[in-house]
């Protein structure tokens, strides 16, 4: 873990958290990186945020417990003061594309020479290697070059995809934070640290483990056809009197059985999966949820084991009683700090966006005067460039 000491935010206070000690250097944008970060940080790290000019102003919500500097990597000050953080902490997450942090003597073999134990996380969509790896993108083409999108959506209909939750998240920010908490345990054992390629489309491709040998087979015949795809009519969503949906899901006899008891259809449970049978049950299924709201749906099928559900709209779903039972501080801004364990802190930290350069360098004894003129010019040319929304 660091030498000295963590910031004072991240001291003991009732029980302690999981990477408590642990100290990340965030050098990465967008969303990908710094929703990896957020997770290290919920999970008791001390994230320090280095960006500083045009582009780096954070995303707010993907910004708690950490906290935020600007330096001129490019300048000898800026260049010396990140390699004086790289020597006193424990992981490094960047995204930029392959060869950027090279060009700027801050790649993984020249840091690696300061800080052997250092664990440094590359971020990108495509990887350090392949044809691919210097070409721009975004979670759409991600999800496109893995397969995974072109398996989304209505047979009839183009493409579509789960906003960009696919590939920056899960393929992203998941599996960034499972090689990072990977290396941190293996460093227990080696003494030293490592460096991980985590590319947005591998990520995507492993958690196609499942559905590639589906593909073309009666479960996954092609997009928008099989039995998770939306053309099974027990595994869909139909629309309501009321214009909301409602979310069916009864893969298994029982669940079947008790979907047919809930519509109030008296005539014997028909086979399922007698693919024949489903444009007309689709149809059947269509019209009888049309016949009342979506709520009461919902009500008739409380308790009933039939895995029927609404479908929320996210202001729903922050209010909905099942969500604020378990976090009873669940807002826009404060999404849970998850996985729950059950002997540690879970409370998420604060969301403070002000540069606080000078305040973490002179914790470190690694300020300098002349850092200041770069932070104060960094600070009133955060809110141009690329930001979030783009709007």
């Amino acid at each position: 873990m660091a030498a000295d000491q963590v910031g004072s935010g991240q001291r003991h206070a009732g029980r302690a958290k999981p990477l408590a000690g642990v100290r990340v250097l965030d050098v990465s944008r967008l969303a990908p990186g710094p929703y990896s970060t957020m997770l290290l940080a919920d999970m008791g790290a001390e994230v320090i945020v280095v960006g500083g000019g045009t582009g780096s102003l954070p995303i707010p919500a993907l910004a708690r417990g950490k906290r935020f500097i600007s330096l001129d990597l490019k300048s000898p000050e800026g260049h010396e003061a990140f390699v004086g953080l790289v020597k006193r902490s424990d992981v490094l997450v960047e995204g930029y594309r392959p060869g950027v942090m090279k060009r700027l003597r801050l790649d993984y073999e020249t840091l690696r020479e300061v800080n052997p134990r250092l664990i440094y996380c590359a971020l990108t969509g495509y990887g350090q290697t392949g044809p691919l790896s210097q070409e721009a993108g975004h979670d759409l083409n991600y999800a496109a070059i893995s397969g995974a999108l072109g398996a989304f959506g209505p047979a009839d209909g183009v493409p579509s995809f789960p906003l960009n939750l696919l590939a920056d998240f899960a393929g992203g920010s998941l599996f960034a934070t499972v090689g990072i908490l990977s290396a941190l345990y293996m460093r227990q054992h080696t003494g030293t640290g490592q460096y991980i390629d985590a590319a947005m489309v591998d990520g995507c491709m492993s958690l196609m483990a499942m559905h590639y040998p589906d593909w073309g087979q009666p479960v996954l015949r092609a997009r928008g056809d099989g039995l998770l795809a939306g053309s099974a009519p027990f595994y869909r969503c139909y629309g309501c009197q009321d214009g909301r949906h409602i979310a069916v899901a009864a893969l298994e006899p029982r669940f079947f059985d008790n979907l047919w008891a809930g519509m109030g259809y008296e005539d014997p449970v028909p086979d399922h999966m007698d693919r024949g049978a489903w444009p007309a049950m689709t149809e059947r299924f269509a019209a009888r949820f049309a016949t009342r709201p979506r709520d009461e749906w919902a009500r008739i099928f409380a308790g009933r084991d039939a895995c029927v559900t609404p479908v929320l709209d996210p202001v729903e779903a922050l209010s909905h009683p099942h969500n604020t039972a378990r976090h009873p501080d669940l807002a826009p801004e404060r999404v849970p700090v998850v996985p729950g364990l059950s002997g540690a802190a879970s409370a998420p930290g604060e969301i403070a966006l002000q540069d606080d350069t000078k305040r973490v360098l002179q914790d470190l004894g690694l300020w300098s005067e002349p850092l200041a003129a770069y932070a104060e010019r960094s600070a009133a040319e955060s809110g141009a460039g690329l930001k979030w929304p783009p709007l």
